[in-house]
């Protein structure tokens, strides 16, 4: 059985309709994940907002030290943290008014997960939308 975090028609509406992605963790390190996915994110038309306490810009964009800085509305919070430093971002993702959760490979946290659902937020966890792309990203062949 599948959990419900990894459910494919929510991996699918989150990957279509989240146009503006907040990548917590994302510093200007090309050789770390969340360089990575944000790139791939950005080559695919979606705008990427790095956040992380040093606030720099990458791949172009401007960086801000926490999602509450952000000036502007996010659909989509994805998280490059440890599974025990996560839960305060999808509580901050919430406050926030954003559309949808994602936690990435290895980042998992339950009481997180029923929070941020119970809220009304579609959330993911446990994947990676680069990897999820090809099979469910928009245009991907059904």
């Amino acid at each position: 059985m599948t959990e419900p975090w990894g459910d494919t028609e929510k991996i699918r509406r989150i990957l279509a309709d989240c146009d503006t992605w907040a990548v917590v963790g994302l510093a200007d390190h090309p050789h770390r994940a969340a360089y990575g996915v944000a790139r791939f994110l950005q080559q695919h038309g979606k705008r990427i907002v790095p956040v992380h306490p040093d606030a720099e810009a990458v791949l172009g964009e401007q960086g801000y030290p926490t999602l509450a800085d952000i000036p502007f509305p996010v659909d989509c919070v994805d998280v490059f943290r440890r599974s025990e430093a996560a839960g305060e971002f999808a509580d901050e993702a919430v406050k926030i008014g954003a559309k949808a959760v994602w936690f990435q490979l290895d980042v998992v946290d339950t009481a997180a997960y029923e929070r941020v659902t119970a809220a009304g937020l579609d959330m993911v966890m446990d994947h990676c939308p680069a990897i999820e792309w090809p099979a469910n990203g928009p245009r991907a062949g059904r």
